[in-house]
């Protein structure tokens, strides 16, 4: 499984979102100059993160977009699990290799653990503290 740019620019807006929240909405195009992406496709992503029940819109000159929910309520897999869909590592068979099968709902479930145990709070509060190596992950 690959997070795809659906899954990382969402998380974007979900962190700008955050790190606004209760400060009044915040309009597409600033986050589109902040994170240098493009304001249409970032008018793509968030109507699924409105219809899911994650984001509000404010109409209005000075409307904008804000969460629906306090940063610690909402975490990274549901934003993922809305933008990219169900997480799974391989599309398998039931009759598969039991063993196989087995290795692939672990991996899927670890996955899943960290991402439904991270929420856009832990996300604007991460602090790096410099003792993390930089690794490149293709799931």
């Amino acid at each position: 499984m690959k997070i795809s740019t659906k899954g990382r620019y969402g998380l974007t807006i979900m962190m700008e979102l955050a790190n606004n929240y209760g400060n009044g909405p915040v309009s597409l195009k600033s986050i589109a100059q902040r994170n240098d992406l493009s304001e249409h496709y970032l008018e793509q992503l968030i109507a699924p993160l409105r219809n899911a029940g994650l984001v509000k819109s404010i109409r209005g000159a000075y409307g904008g977009y804000v969460l629906a929910k306090p940063p610690e309520e909402i975490t990274s897999g549901d934003v993922i699990r809305v933008l990219e869909g169900p997480i799974s590592p391989v599309e398998f068979l039931e009759e598969e290799d039991p063993a196989k099968r087995y290795l692939w709902l672990r991996i899927r479930d670890s996955i899943s653990a960290v991402l439904d145990s991270t929420t856009l709070k832990d996300l604007i509060t991460y602090q790096d503290d410099g003792r993390t190596e930089s690794y490149m992950f293709y799931i």
